[in-house]
């Protein structure tokens, strides 16, 4: 397993936003080098999936219950995932879409710091987001619903259309072009 600084080294930005997002996930790795708490602030790591289905057609969108927006599923490292982030987004996968999933790549698909807005137990702060791409292989879409008022299978130009942030986009046209390329199943 590569460390956290391992991977983000190994990742090329498509844009000078992750760019200079990649550069900050780089220096909080230094500092940081083993992500296990989500009480590191201004700022700690998360790990998140796009999740696509085995045909590579489709990907899993979450209606997100606390930021009211269509996301991807992830959240934070937890003990269980012993610093690795890529478990911390495949454990998020499951736990919030009932899938079963693999990792489709080692290699980050995409990085993003994206700020979390205050609430009553947690000052704002913000999300160093690590993210995967991730291939459902079975099980039945299932949201947890402490998580999400919602989960669905959306084709790609219906996700494209549910993203609100430069950086969503971003990531769910690697997905796309990454998915795009997978042989198909019958």
């Amino acid at each position: 397993m590569p460390t956290l600084l391992e991977l983000l080294d190994a990742h090329l930005a498509a844009d000078a936003a992750e760019l200079r997002d990649l550069e900050r996930l780089r220096r909080a790795a230094a500092r940081v080098p083993v992500p296990a708490t989500r009480r590191d602030f201004p700022e700690h790591f998360t790990g998140s999936a796009v999740v696509v289905d085995e045909t590579g057609e489709r990907v899993c969108l979450l209606l997100h219950a606390k930021l009211q927006r269509w996301l991807q599923p992830g959240g934070h490292c937890e003990a269980q995932d012993g610093g690795d982030l890529s478990r911390t987004a495949l454990r998020e996968a499951r736990e919030e879409t009932g899938l079963e999933v693999a990792l489709a790549s080692a290699a980050l698909l995409d990085v993003d710091a994206h700020v979390i807005p205050a609430r009553k137990d947690e000052p704002e702060h913000t999300h160093l987001d690590c993210r995967f791409l991730v291939r459902a292989v079975g099980g039945a879409l299932a949201h947890d619903p402490l998580e999400a008022h919602g989960a669905k299978w959306l084709s790609w130009d219906e996700a494209l259309a549910h993203a609100d942030e430069p950086a969503m986009r971003r990531m769910l046209a690697k997905a796309r072009a990454l998915a795009r390329q997978w042989p198909r199943t019958q």
